[in-house]
């Protein structure tokens, strides 16, 4: 096979691969045991006709395009191979000479990954990030487990204060007509949680039990129903219960009631420590990102708009999937926020961009520093991916496909660039 390599504007390259007629004709070949049952040619009982009286039957190119899929697939890997290029995206075809007893030629026009121009990136300047741990952190950690274990009180001798948890029954309308979804029984409201439209809790402080009354608010410009947006609505509420938080005592029985510990010194102790071993992960976190951030700012590098356009396919994904975990999908939150696919995908444009140009500047420095995953580090990475899916590991590597593999080498490299490019920063 010959292959001969252009380069294009702009990341692409041309390829013109030539496929000599003998592996051309394997293709032939397979193409016409793929259709042979397909014809029906007098003379012949239907998928008996051989190979030529079908040809000149239908034309020889009645076999072409299967045989094109069979061997151009495998022809373009063996290109790519050849000529060391990294293609970014699909191939585009063009068949410049086919035909039986001829070589097979066509041109594969493709994008390339580009080439990244380092600036510096050893010995970066960097500012020390560091998080300390105050004791008003431990008191807002004891203060989230006060609340997550308080109990309601049911409250009858008062109207409703901040604080309360308010049990409503209550129907919005807009221009006197009811709307989706603004209609609830028995909805349990905790009064200055913000859960509800701005000017919502505050007119039910102060009611009482059995009391009706009206709420009037105005939908804020950019609410999530397009249709509400900026509108003013009145809603019909009326006050069921009224319930009050009591927190628990913070004292030693606490932290047994809700810990391994025996003293409220002790469980204070415990999320001191937690919070730091945090505070510490997050500094180490945000000094890398920062290191990056400076690294990549000097280097150079013209992005393919496709790279872009796959990473946003890539966010999408992602963002769908984590919506799902909430009920929703992409398609129905696009509609609530009154947006569109157009809409979403340039608001990521700007990040993707960023994304793909880290990915390929950290890639870059790590081939110049030489920088690779021993088989040491990839076979504990695997022992530790096994461990988060519970499985054995053998088991784990055998659903691994290379490329699988690959991009957990790839993976690790990556991250030992970025401990290479901390380890030489000029920290102040």
């Amino acid at each position: 096979m010959n292959v001969k390599l252009e380069q294009l504007e702009k990341n692409s390259v041309q390829l013109e691969i030539e496929v000599d007629a003998a592996k051309f004709e394997e293709g032939m070949q397979k193409s016409y045991k793929k259709n042979v049952k397909k014809f029906n040619i007098p003379g012949f009982r239907k998928g008996k006709a051989p190979r030529k009286i079908i040809e000149t039957y239908y034309g020889e190119g009645i076999f072409y395009e299967d045989a094109i899929n069979f061997i151009c697939p495998e022809a373009y890997d063996e290109a790519v191979a050849q000529t060391n290029i990294e293609p970014v995206d699909r191939p585009e075809i063009d068949i410049k000479q086919i035909g039986n007893n001829q070589n097979l030629i066509f041109t594969a026009k493709v994008t390339v990954k580009p080439e990244v121009d380092l600036g510096e990136y050893k010995g970066i300047e960097i500012n020390k990030i560091e998080y300390n741990v105050t004791e008003d952190d431990v008191q807002q950690e004891l203060k989230k487990m006060q609340e997550k274990n308080a109990r309601l009180i049911t409250i009858e001798d008062r109207p409703v204060q901040s604080g309360d948890t308010a049990v409503i029954n209550f129907e919005g309308f807009v221009d006197d007509q009811p709307f989706e979804g603004g209609k609830a029984t028995d909805y349990s409201l905790e009064i200055g949680s913000g859960q509800f439209i701005p000017g919502f809790e505050d007119q039910i402080i102060g009611k009482n039990i059995g009391e009706e009354f009206d709420v009037n608010v105005t939908f804020p410009e950019d609410y999530h129903v397009k249709e509400l947006a900026g509108k003013p609505a009145v809603f019909k509420v009326k006050i069921n219960q009224i319930k009050f938080k009591e927190l628990p005592e913070l004292d030693d029985e606490f932290a047994k009631d809700v810990s391994e510990f025996n003293t409220l010194d002790e469980l204070k102790e415990d999320i001191k420590n937690k919070l730091t071993e945090s505070a510490e992960h997050r500094a180490k976190h945000d000094l890398e990102n920062a290191v990056i951030s400076k690294v990549v700012e000097n280097a150079t590098v013209d992005i393919p708009d496709v790279m872009i356009e796959h990473q946003i396919d890539h966010m999408a994904r992602d963002f769908d999937f984590r919506l799902k975990g909430q009920g929703l999908d992409l398609e129905k939150y696009l509609e609530l926020t009154g947006s569109d696919m157009t809409k979403f995908r340039e608001q990521f444009k700007e990040q993707a961009a960023n994304q793909v140009k880290t990915s390929l500047v950290l890639e870059k420095i790590g081939k110049v520093e030489e920088i690779e995953a021993s088989e040491e580090e990839v076979n504990k990475e695997l022992e530790r991916l096994a461990e988060n899916y519970k499985m054995e590991v053998d088991k784990f590597k055998n659903i691994l496909r290379p490329e699988d593999i690959d991009s957990i080498k790839n993976e690790l490299a990556i991250s030992k660039t970025v401990e290479m490019l901390v380890q030489n920063a000029k920290v102040k």
